[in-house]
């Protein structure tokens, strides 16, 4: 973690007119220079006009790719100019055109490093994210909270992210208390306030406020006296995951006295989600508790938990679940997961992981660690290998120092094509075929015998 966010932390391991993009996205002359970008009028907007924007409203082209394609000659011109065409189509006046555009825009940040344009276009691209989020629908609200998430990682913490989540943070805020609004809209936008937050602030109260609001979220999930054994699941659920999560890694940025109020608060009502419905409420709610206990040990090394025999007596029966109402996926993944969390519960033991990005690899060794990266890469997807590499924010958050420099040669080595990727997936699901088969015939064997 950089030194200025620790704050004696427990533990850490220019905008056009409305269309004016439809008009950038086809001024390229065959000599390669781009004309002059007139403004079209309303006349313009017809279906053959906005046909011609399909190519850059079609993000594909960057998820599908990833940064191997930008590493070529010529390319990095043209990927600007493209985003260039993408942040004018966020003025667009279809609904579907601005959502396709801050789509491309977000994947081609998630993939590559581009300081240079996005410091010179930040105030459009804030001023785009601020319009769709207020006057935007469900779906457009979610890929303007998942754009402002990769735009405050791409720029760091310092004044310009600063400006983001100050410009950014109220909206974001409202949208996730409205009762009325998208449930999909305010999962995104909790996550996206939390990573923000995490980036950006240095404001100790506005911190506070955030780790407010997102509780007043996520408690409502709490079981109260007069409730039965089980947190039935609730179209909210989904909600109270993502403010759990963004909740938890705001903590680990707290000041001590800070975190020690907060684990008083929710030490003893926190356990109650374990008994939800929702695997994935289970889940984080298991993985939050064990990040608790870790930062409440590394306060104090003699940390004494007053109900810990009921606690370890519940993470062990979900060690080991066997119901068969579940899905024989959701036992499976919740078994694995709360193995580990009654080791480090039990033990204060971790199961280190390690992390491999191009020649370098990451260990992952505390839970800490372990949160903020599941919250990085839930954000940035595949392109969270190629910013552990380059993005100096993210080496500083997880120690791994300045970021090592490779020639062009070595980078062409690592790279793999799509058709060796695809032969080598395509190896792998025979072999994983080929063990089950293995494994139906064994038991096919035992059922004959008895």
């Amino acid at each position: 973690m950089p030194k200025n966010k620790k704050r004696n932390a427990p533990h850490r391991g220019g905008s056009g007119g409305s269309g004016s993009g439809a008009a950038a996205a086809t001024a390229a002359t065959a000599g390669g220079q781009h004309r002059n970008v007139q403004p079209f009028s309303d006349e313009d907007a017809s279906i053959e006009t906005m046909s011609h924007c399909s190519g850059y409203s079609d993000p594909s082209s960057f998820a599908e790719d990833g940064p191997e394609v930008l590493d070529e000659e010529g390319t990095q011109e043209d990927l600007e100019y493209k985003l260039k065409g993408f942040i004018d189509l966020t003025l667009d006046k279809s609904a579907k055109t601005r959502q396709a555009a801050l789509e491309g825009i977000k994947n081609a940040l998630a993939s590559k490093m581009l300081s240079e344009l996005i410091l010179e276009r930040r105030m459009t691209l804030t001023d785009s994210i601020e319009r769709c989020l207020k006057k935007g629908k469900s779906d457009e609200q979610r890929a303007a909270a998942a754009l402002a998430s990769v735009l405050c990682i791409q720029l760091g913490p310092g004044i310009e992210s600063e400006e983001v989540l100050k410009t950014l943070g109220p909206i974001l805020k409202k949208i996730i208390c409205d009762g009325t609004a998208s449930i999909q809209a305010r999962q995104t936008c909790a996550t996206c306030f939390g990573v923000c937050c995490f980036i950006a602030t240095e404001d100790i109260t506005e911190l506070y406020s955030t780790l407010e609001c997102l509780e007043n979220v996520f408690t409502k999930s709490y079981l109260k006296e007069k409730d039965t054994n089980v947190i039935c699941n609730t179209p909210n659920t989904g909600l109270h995951i993502s403010s759990l999560l963004a909740w938890t890694l705001l903590l680990t940025i707290c000041p001590i006295n800070e975190v020690k109020k907060k684990l008083e608060m929710h030490f003893h009502k926190l356990p109650s989600l374990l008994s939800s419905d929702d695997v994935n409420m289970r889940i984080a709610a298991g993985e939050s508790l064990a990040l608790m206990f870790e930062l409440a040990r590394g306060m104090e090394s003699d940390f004494f938990y007053e109900d810990m025999e009921s606690l370890t007596q519940m993470l062990r029966a979900l060690a080991t679940d066997g119901n068969k109402h579940r899905a024989k996926v959701d036992k499976r993944k919740q078994r694995s997961v709360f193995r580990d969390i009654l080791r480090a519960v039990e033990e204060r033991d971790f199961p280190t992981e390690t992390v491999k990005f191009g020649p370098e690899r990451m260990y992952i060794d505390c839970w800490v660690k372990k949160h903020t990266y599941d919250t990085f890469k839930e954000v940035l997807g595949s392109g969270m290998q190629y910013h552990l590499q380059s993005n100096e924010f993210l080496r500083n958050v997880f120690e791994l120092g300045p970021p090592v420099m490779l020639d062009a040669a070595t980078l062409k080595t690592m790279k793999i094509s799509r058709f060796e990727r695809h032969l080598y997936n395509s190896a792998a699901f025979k072999a994983r075929t080929k063990a089950r088969s293995k494994c139906r015939d064994k038991r096919a064997d035992v059922g004959e015998f008895f």
